[in-house]
């Protein structure tokens, strides 16, 4: 597997990419598509957040479970979907709470690229997924590479925020050990477990205060028109 990410990634990155376990990942998606079976997002886009957001440039993390599993919604920044695609549940959620949190009114879009550009790294524990079938890509090797992700990113000197939303993220915050850094976890924004506690969380000004209480910049949630 050879992605196309940014090169601030690749020496971080180098291990896992050699890893065994990225390879057996490798195989079973190509035989997965060979097999006629629809998997999102599309290859090209799989490592879509790791080529917008460099390392280096990384100030907040979202972290979710698995991409969208319908189609033309996945394009591998997690939550968001393309212009011209309806906002799925979730991130009609998302922005519900940015309202509530920042008073930002809710975007006609669901293209959160806009974010990534400013730093925020939109990853998903598990990078694949089947057509319908949540969850069907868990335990064949992404979490091992999105262990390696996270490390990475815990591991640079100035301050960044996690934002480990749903019990899968939250299983990565063992990794951030620094105390530059600001771990927020919450449930899942899906309307199956928002109302548990995502609703009211404050996730957005809670970043900013924090980057901004350590000399970085905020950044901006409100989302240009795509």
């Amino acid at each position: 597997m050879t992605p196309r990410i940014d090169p601030s990634w690749a020496a971080p990155l180098a291990e896992a990419l050699a890893c065994p376990s990225l390879a057996a990942l490798d195989a079973f998606l190509a035989a997965e598509a060979a097999a006629g079976k629809a998997i999102f997002p599309p290859a090209a886009d799989r490592f879509r957040a790791l080529e917008l957001t460099p390392l280096d440039r990384v100030r907040v993390v979202i972290l979710g479970q698995d991409p969208y599993h319908g189609p033309g919604q996945a394009h591998g920044l997690s939550f968001s979907v393309r212009p011209g695609v309806r906002p799925p549940p979730s991130l009609v959620n998302i922005y519900k709470e940015l309202h509530a949190d920042l008073g930002i009114a809710p975007a006609r879009h669901g293209f959160l690229e806009a974010w990534a550009r400013q730093g925020v790294l939109l990853l998903n524990t598990v990078m694949s997924v089947e057509s319908g079938r949540a969850g069907s890509h868990r335990n064949r090797g992404w979490e091992r590479f999105t262990d390696a992700v996270i490390r990475a990113v815990a591991g640079k000197p100035d301050p960044v925020v996690f934002l480990l939303w749903g019990a899968h993220a939250q299983q990565k915050a063992g990794f951030v050990t620094r105390p530059d850094h600001l771990v927020l976890a919450a449930p899942h924004p899906s309307p199956l477990s928002a109302y548990k506690g995502w609703f009211g969380s404050r996730p957005f000004s809670q970043a900013n205060a924090f980057l901004v209480a350590h000399g970085a910049a905020p950044i901006d949630w409100a989302l240009p028109d795509a």
